[in-house]
């Protein structure tokens, strides 16, 4: 497992990078709020995202679409992965919840 200080920094980095393409759309479409351990997407009907961090098993836990999805970080690919081995991507799942909650696309920074 590694350890918290590397765990915190790759939060850090994906929660700013989620905040940050939320931010490219219109904040009347998706509004972004991040309060430490949590970024909540919200659209105009009231739709949620919610990108939460589990501290304890090192993970982060996306919800939406209906379900609750737990992503590990993969150091050999450098991606968060979701731990049931199903090929989801942290971002992309952020991305998908996101058009379908709001029919809009998130844009990543590069």
């Amino acid at each position: 497992m590694m350890d918290e200080t590397t765990y915190n920094q790759l939060v850090s980095a994906a929660f700013k990078r989620i905040v940050a393409a939320a931010d490219g759309l219109d904040p009347d479409v998706l509004e972004a709020e991040s309060t430490g351990d949590m970024v909540t997407l919200t659209t105009a009907s009231r739709e949620k995202c919610i990108v939460n961090t589990q501290r304890a098993v090192r993970q982060i836990w996306v919800a939406g679409r209906g379900q609750g999805i737990h992503f590990s970080y993969d150091p050999a690919s450098g991606a968060w992965k979701d731990d049931k081995g199903k090929g989801l991507e942290l971002f992309r799942f952020v991305a998908d919840v996101v058009r379908d909650i709001s029919g809009e696309e998130l844009a990543y920074p590069a």
